[in-house]
């Protein structure tokens, strides 16, 4: 039986990190009637209808007093600068400032973390239940958050996001027009996206379901080998077909299962990044 969405129509709901994936969710809340603040560092201007801007700073704990009381929180910032600290500051200390900021604990907490957490799988299958072995900083960084937030009575949901594209995102296929993208051929190396509004949607989904699960894999349905992915966009753009070259460094090959996503009643609008890489052009 799929689960259903049960958060209550007029609960307030707090975007923490409000960049792009963040103001795609808040707007999604806002149309489904749910009163939404929006917190950044420098908010650009006039929110979205139905979202207020809140002006706060993850990593300095004295910006987020005063903040009110709110049923759930999506935690989905982005760090200022590629590098531990940074990442530990935003996704570690950020998310316990945040929490110990607001005068009650949310009823749900969704942090957008990253399928950054696995590691080496030779191409195979990999769900919610296939261990943690992050390569890079980056992916400890976020177990360290995921394991803290699962422990702090807040309702906490982990959604570990594949690779975005989407509007704006477009660098691979710029990469691809002037010839400058390579992929391993016939080696079986895969790829694994999500589209930016279905990311978004997702957070929004998981957060209204009535028994959710504590961590989902956000990805479309339709893992592809590098190189079928880089032709088929190359073809698309105009340019050359991609050259053979190694596969991405440090981040491991495998496949993202989206079935528990799923069986939750989810279903992408972009099921295969070919098409929705389509749909940027």
């Amino acid at each position: 039986m799929l689960a259903t969405s049960q958060t209550p129509m007029h609960a307030t709901v707090l975007i923490a990190g409000a960049g792009d994936v963040g103001l795609r969710a808040a707007r999604r809340f806002a149309a489904l009637g749910h009163p939404v603040l929006a917190l950044r560092r420098h908010p650009p201007g006039e929110a979205p209808e139905g979202v207020a801007w809140v002006r706060g700073d993850l990593t300095d704990p004295a910006t987020l007093r005063g903040l009110p009381e709110v049923a759930t929180v999506v935690f989905a910032p982005t760090p200022g600068a590629r590098g531990e600290a940074a990442y530990r500051a935003v996704f570690v200390d950020g998310l316990r400032h945040l929490l110990e900021a607001l005068p009650a604990p949310p009823s749900r907490t969704v942090f957008a973390s990253s399928s950054a957490v696995y590691g080496e799988h030779a191409g195979a299958w990999v769900d919610e239940t296939t261990p943690t072995d992050p390569p890079g900083f980056n992916g400890r960084v976020l177990v360290e958050a995921e394991d803290w937030l699962a422990a702090a009575g807040v309702g906490g949901i982990t959604v570990r996001l594949a690779g975005l594209y989407g509007p704006g995102r477009t660098q691979l296929l710029d990469r691809l027009r002037e010839g400058k993208a390579a992929a391993p051929h016939g080696q079986g190396v895969y790829a694994n996206r999500i589209h930016v509004d279905d990311a978004a949607a997702t957070l929004v989904h998981v957060a209204r379901l009535e028994h959710p699960a504590g961590a989902y894999i956000g990805v479309d349905d339709t893992p592809l080998p590098i190189d079928v992915l880089y032709a088929h966009l190359a073809t698309l753009v105009g340019g050359p077909p991609p050259a053979d070259g190694p596969a991405p460094a440090g981040v491991g090959n495998k496949r993202l299962s989206n079935a528990r996503l799923r069986e939750s009643g989810f279903r992408c609008t972009w099921p295969d990044a070919r098409r929705g890489y389509e749909s940027l052009l």
